[in-house]
């Protein structure tokens, strides 16, 4: 089943690989007037300064349907994962360019999956479809072992600013001063609809850390794959991970940089945990 093509937007911050069978799509966002696509030229550092100081609410668009008819061209078999339906309509137009590229491609087939998530937890949905390619499986059994798969990966995620989303009245300007004075970091997840839900607050790095770790155990995590991504916080995505080998051993843990669209989210200093239960 190596020919299957497999397809992610930029949201899973992966990034194409000669070695590998994979198209990465990009989103695109746009700050005060400025538009960045999210692909492997965006200018990150420009980016963060424009986010952090804009005061208008920033916006993102997803993929047209020319960029996934482009990134389908040539497939007789792909599997697009998307970042969830909750916040964006990524997963919609990647199922419109599915149709449209099966029509005209009749032989061809196309799975589109709702990852109900981003970044590193679907980085995770992504490494075990590549294992699940390695059996002997029809392609028409794909869908429902993928579906399996979603049941059991999760995302966490730290916020040390809430300035995006003061701009966006999703919060007061009032309590984001307040946050930012006491150095409040928001620990949340990404919830099984796809929405993104907070699940408890803490007053610095090193509590929010703790805080993280403790949910991803009472979501499950047992040791495992983890894939933390972060957003310039490189010092308190080494100390997750430090924290879980410290228990976990054998844990296998990658760290890694968001790209934009993530960061667009996370902000400066936010962090976003994928692992397994």
């Amino acid at each position: 089943m190596n020919e299957i093509r497999l397809i992610v937007d930029s949201s899973s911050n992966e990034t194409e690989q000669t070695n590998r069978n994979l198209k990465v799509v990009p989103l695109k966002i746009n700050l005060a007037g400025k538009d960045f696509v999210d692909d492997n030229k965006i200018d990150l550092p420009s980016f963060l300064e424009e986010l952090s100081q804009t005061t208008e609410a920033g916006k993102t668009a997803c993929p047209s349907l020319q960029d996934w008819l482009d990134a389908l061209e040539g497939a007789e078999k792909a599997i697009i994962v998307t970042m969830t339906s909750g916040l964006s309509g990524t997963y919609a137009s990647a199922m419109q360019a599915r149709d449209i590229y099966c029509e005209q491609n009749p032989t061809s087939k196309v799975i589109v999956v709702d990852s109900r998530s981003a970044g590193p937890e679907l980085s995770i949905i992504l490494e075990r479809i590549e294992e699940l390619l390695q059996e002997e499986l029809r392609f028409v059994d794909l869908e429902e072992r993928i579906a399996q798969i979603r049941t059991k990966t999760h995302l966490l995620f730290i916020l040390q600013s809430l300035h995006n989303l003061a701009v966006s009245g999703r919060v007061s300007p009032a309590i984001v001063k307040l946050a930012s004075l006491l150095h409040i970091n928001v620990i949340g997840q990404a919830s099984k609809e796809g929405t993104l839900e907070q699940l408890a607050k803490a007053r610095g790095s090193k509590k929010a850390v703790k805080e993280l770790v403790k949910q991803m155990k009472l979501e499950g995590y047992h040791g495992g794959r983890v894939i933390i991504d972060h957003c310039e916080n490189k010092v308190d995505s080494e100390r997750i991970r430090d924290l879980l080998i410290e228990e976990f051993p054998s844990a296998q843990i990658l760290i890694r940089k968001t790209r934009g669209l993530c960061s667009f989210y996370a902000e400066q200093g936010g962090i976003m945990v994928g692992f397994e239960s």
